[in-house]
C-alpha cells in the first residue's frame, strides 16, 4: 500500500530564464539571419511552459506520471515539473461543516433531529487524492453515517430509558468523544484529520415535540410535589415533637389527626391557605 511521500520538484525562477532564453533567442537570431530551423529550439521553450506551477501557503500538489504517483509537493513557492507530470491540488486548510439537523431514532425508537458541527482537513493527500473518488463528499456522507450510527447507540433522555448511563441530551463531552472516535474511524481512510466534532443541535422531532415537553412538565411537577410532601411530613412530625416536648397542649389523636390534616393542607396546596377563624369550641 502506497503512502504519501515528499516530491522536491525544481526551482521556477531558473527555468523560467530558460524558457525565456529558449524562446527569445532564436527569435532574434531567426530575425537576423532568416534561419527558420530556429524554430525547434522555440517550441522546445514553449513545451516547457506547461510545466511551472505555485504551491500557496498551506497548499499542496499531487504529482503523477501517467498514472504512477512520484510525490506531493508540500512546499510553498513558484515551481517546475516535467511537462508530463498531472497535477492535483489539494488544500491542507481547515474546514467547517455545519450540517443541517437530520431526522433519525435514538436507541429506544423516538424520532429526534441531531446536527453535528465537524472540523477537519486533509492529513495524507495520497489516500484523498487516490482511495476515495471525491474526499470532500466523503466526509460529508460520512459524517452524516456517523450522527445516524450515534443517535442510534444511546436514549435522547433517561425519561425513555431510566437505566441509561449516558444519554444524548446529558452525556455532554462523553459523547462528543463517542462521535469524534466514530468519525475518525470511518475518515482514516480518505487520509482525514478530524480536528474537532460535537452536536450542535438535538431536539425531539415536530411530530412528538410538543407531547415530549408535557410528559417532562408532569415530570418535573411530580417531582417537585415529592419533594413537597416530603418537606411536609418533616415540618409535621417537628410541629408535634415540638408541642410535646414543651408541653404546651395535650392532644389526643383525634386532635393530633385534625392538626396533621390542616397542617399538610396548608403546606402542600399550591394556593394560599384561607384560614377560618373558630369562635367557638373545637367540636362546635
Amino acid at each position: 500500500m502506497k503512502t504519501e511521500k515528499q516530491f522536491n520538484p525544481m526551482g521556477g525562477y531558473f527555468m523560467l530564464l530558460v524558457t525565456l532564453v529558449l524562446i527569445l533567442g532564436p527569435v532574434a537570431l531567426i530575425v537576423m539571419t532568416k534561419f527558420i530551423g530556429l524554430l525547434i529550439i522555440i517550441i522546445a521553450g514553449v513545451f516547457t511552459l506547461p510545466g511551472y506551477f505555485v504551491v500557496n501557503p498551506n497548499k499542496s500538489v499531487v504529482i503523477t506520471l501517467f498514472g504512477a504517483y512520484k510525490g506531493t509537493v508540500m512546499k510553498n513557492g513558484f515551481f517546475w515539473a516535467n511537462p508530463f507530470f498531472t497535477k492535483k491540488k489539494i488544500s491542507l486548510r481547515a474546514r467547517n461543516i455545519d450540517s443541517e439537523p437530520i431526522k433519525v431514532n435514538d436507541n429506544v425508537g423516538n424520532p429526534i433531529m441531531i446536527g453535528i458541527v465537524l472540523v477537519w482537513r486533509v492529513k495524507d493527500t495520497f489516500k484523498a487524492a487516490f482511495d476515495v473518488d471525491d474526499f470532500v463528499q466523503f466526509v460529508e456522507i460520512q459524517s452524516e453515517a456517523a450522527i445516524r450510527k450515534l443517535a442510534g447507540d444511546y436514549p435522547y433522555d433517561h425519561f425513555e430509558d431510566k437505566m441509561a448511563e449516558i444519554t444524548l441530551r446529558s452525556g455532554g463531552e462523553v459523547v462528543n468523544e463517542m462521535l469524534e472516535k466514530a468519525l475518525k474511524e470511518r475518515l482514516d481512510i480518505a487520509g482525514i484529520e478530524v480536528m474537532e466534532a460535537r452536536i450542535s443541535h438535538l431536539a425531539y422531532a415536530q411530530e412528538i415535540a410538543q407531547a415530549m415537553l408535557k410528559r417532562q412538565q408532569a415530570t418535573a411537577i411530580v417531582s417537585a410535589r415529592f419533594k413537597i410532601v416530603e418537606g411536609a411530613v418533616s415540618m409535621v412530625k417537628m410541629a408535634l415533637e415540638q408541642l410535646k416536648a414543651e408541653e404546651i397542649i395535650e392532644m389526643d389523636e383525634e386532635k393530633k389527626a385534625a392538626m396533621i390534616s390542616n397542617l399538610m393542607v396548608v403546606l402542600c396546596s399550591d394556593k394560599d391557605a384561607a384560614p377560618i377563624v373558630n369562635t367557638g369550641t373545637l367540636h362546635h
